[in-house]
């Protein structure tokens, strides 16, 4: 049985479901050891703009994966755009389900994984730890989800996309700095 370890966000989930597929008939019994791997920090990971590198350390092996990402679509960034404004605006499930419910899902598409192991299976438990431990770094913090998909960086045509489309007119009270916004005067 799954745990809610990871993916308890929307934009973390769409990577629980990559190790979690709605089609798998039976259980997958390497994914409670994916699961221990990503949450005992045995998965080093770093993102070089749409690709995913990781190296994953199992017992006395270690295994490279890297992950393509496919580039987020227009539409999808142009409703992103839409949607969030502020210095730093909040990426909520509620986004999550606005943004899909206008017909643009901002779900990764993965392009290509390759594993440096050995096994002979479709998908292998390095590749699945990965999938975890970007679930769980997603659920922290998920401007992630957008970065890996290249929402951040120049669009197809060049454009750089702006997340400050709008300006707020109210901040949320936990986006404040005490230190910066209360004075001290001695």
């Amino acid at each position: 049985m799954a745990d809610h370890d990871f993916g308890y966000t929307k934009w973390g989930k769409d990577w629980v479901r990559f190790a979690e597929s709605l089609r798998q008939t039976r259980p997958d019994p390497q994914l409670p050891s994916a699961r221990r791997a990503a949450r005992d920090g045995k998965v080093q990971i770093t993102i070089d703009g749409r690709t995913v590198r990781a190296v994953v350390h199992r017992g006395r092996s270690t295994a490279e994966v890297t992950i393509d990402v496919a580039p987020m679509s227009q539409g999808a960034m142009a409703e992103i755009s839409r949607h969030l404004s502020g210095i730093q605006p909040l990426l909520t499930d509620d986004l999550y389900h606005a943004i899909a419910a206008a017909g643009h899902p901002p779900a990764p598409a993965l392009v290509r994984v390759d594993c440096s192991c050995p096994a002979d299976t479709p998908r292998c438990i390095h590749e699945l730890s990965v999938y975890y431990d970007m679930a769980r770094r997603i659920d922290d913090d998920p401007r992630i989800a957008l970065d890996v998909q290249g929402f951040f960086r120049a669009s197809a045509d060049g454009t750089e996309v702006s997340v400050t489309a709008t300006p707020q007119r109210w901040i949320a009270l936990n986006a404040l700095d005490p230190a910066a916004y209360f004075m001290v005067t001695e």
